[in-house]
């Protein structure tokens, strides 16, 4: 006999735990099936935990920029137990206890498809509990991080964002593979906290690769000037590690070498599939799951399996993994009560547009919509203006030496904006702003009358539509 339920959703990350929520909230059955902690990667090896070591580093450099201030030393040890707090110490009780209180049913245990609308979940002890879902099961398995096929190197035990979020003792020495955003962030935020020699090999020309040009020269600039090594196009061809837990060198292709007391792996992600049981679907065992707007799984026959999250391919970004969970909840609820299930707010349009993303380092990176680039590959009548964002006057009073910019890319036939970018101290707090005038396509002549309050950084907007003409 099978658990029998109206919903099944495998993975208890924050896109899964969003599913269950509106799953429940509309009256349905669902169970949530887990192998690791509730509340997911996210809660207790990526965002919260890197935030929770950024945020010490940044606040001292912005210490250090505000005259008549004087920046302390950082107490490394109380930065690591506040970091502790922050992911309960790695316990999810009190997560497991919010999906219960849902209600939903939690079952512990590795989940695989079955076939049609059933699950098979490997519980501690080696049994196997077979359910059965009503409507439909969803998948939300998340990423995994890649390790490049690179002599030596998956022999060297090298870190990922688990064991460098996670860190308990901060290396002396410490090497980064990759240019992209955890390779930034855990670069600074490490160095900040003990990690004297540190050393980034960027395999391309630049940092954060997928944003404006001037976003990475930025972070490469703050990062070189806070001590820490930075070298492009540094191609590594072999590591060694004699010794577990002892030194590894990593050896590059133009015969230098780099000593370490530990790497860092930060090369990207790839879709939680492996073993998933794809194949009892239909589906290819390796990859994203396609998805429709609706979170449905494009191959899928009978209109039974979902996919959210990182583990769809369509944006590996926990906001947009719980916004897409949002849209595949309510599709769920709407469809098994037989109303309708096509209305706007039941479909991902926000991919379309351009996710929001913000990179913590110290300058801020934040940006939605399409890049300029981007842009005119799609074919768009692009203009693009900029802004320093060190000439605003709100910008200048938050210490000396300000250095940012600002970048927005506008659809000359519609007169609407495709993509804005900010890079700088605190910026952050614009993004959603420009998250509003993308996704809802403003128009510029109505942005005008937006009228920044004064003085803040947010005044930059005055300023980009002056520089267009406005």
């Amino acid at each position: 006999m099978s658990d029998e339920f109206d919903v099944i959703v495998i993975g208890a990350g924050p896109a899964g735990e969003n599913v269950a929520a509106r799953v429940a909230r509309g009256g349905l059955s669902v169970a949530v099936v887990e192998e690791n902690l509730a509340g997911g990667e996210c809660s207790y090896w990526a965002c919260v935990p890197s935030k929770a070591l950024l945020r010490p580093v940044e606040l001292t450099a912005e210490v250090g920029r505000v005259p008549g201030l004087e920046p302390g030393p950082i107490d490394v040890a109380a930065v690591l137990a506040r970091r502790d707090e922050a992911v309960s110490h790695l316990d999810d009780g009190g997560q497991v206890e919010w999906v219960e209180n849902l209600p939903a049913t939690f079952v512990r245990g590795r989940g695989r498809l079955r076939g049609t609308r059933r699950v098979e979940v490997a519980v501690p002890g080696g049994s196997v509990r077979p359910l059965r879902a009503r409507h439909a099961v969803v998948l939300a398995t998340g990423s995994r991080p890649v390790i490049p096929p690179i002599p030596g190197l998956a022999e060297s035990s090298p870190w990922t964002s688990h064991e460098a979020t996670a860190v308990r003792a901060v290396p002396r020495r410490l090497a980064v593979l990759g240019g992209g955003v955890v390779a930034c962030e855990m670069a600074q935020a490490l160095h900040g906290l003990g990690a004297g020699e540190t050393t980034l090999l960027v395999r391309g020309d630049s940092l954060l690769g997928r944003m404006e040009p001037f976003a990475g020269e930025l972070v490469a600039a703050s990062l070189a000037a806070g001590g820490v090594e930075v070298r492009a196009g540094a191609r590594v061809v072999r590591v060694e590690r004699p010794e577990p837990g002892g030194a590894v060198t990593v050896h590059l292709a133009e015969g230098s070498r780099v000593e370490a007391d530990e790497l860092l792996v930060a090369t990207g992600r790839r879709a939680a599939t492996a073993d998933l049981g794809l194949d009892t679907a239909g589906l290819p065992d390796t990859g994203p799951v396609g998805v429709h707007d609706s979170m449905l799984a494009t191959d899928a026959d009978g209109g039974w399996l979902y996919a959210v999250g990182d583990v769809n391919g369509r944006n590996l970004l926990t906001h947009m993994g719980k916004y897409q969970a949002r849209v595949c909840g309510d599709v769920i609820v709407a469809r098994a009560r037989g109303e309708r299930d096509d209305l706007p707010a039941l479909r991902d349009a926000a991919d379309g547009y351009g996710a929001p993303q913000v990179i913590f380092t110290d300058p801020q990176v934040c940006a939605v919509g399409r890049t300029e680039a981007v842009a005119r590959a799609e074919g768009f009548d692009v203009r693009a203006v900029e802004y320093d964002l060190g000439a605003v006057s709100g910008a200048s009073l938050l210490g000396d030496g300000y250095r940012g910019r600002a970048k927005a890319v506008v659809d000359e036939r519609r007169r609407v904006l495709l993509g804005v970018t900010f890079a700088g101290q605190g910026v952050a707090e614009l993004l959603h702003s420009a998250t509003v005038a993308v996704t809802a396509e403003v128009t510029l002549d109505r942005l005008w009358h937006a009228v920044p309050a004064f003085p803040t950084v947010s005044e930059v907007w005055l300023r980009l539509l002056e520089e267009y003409g406005l």
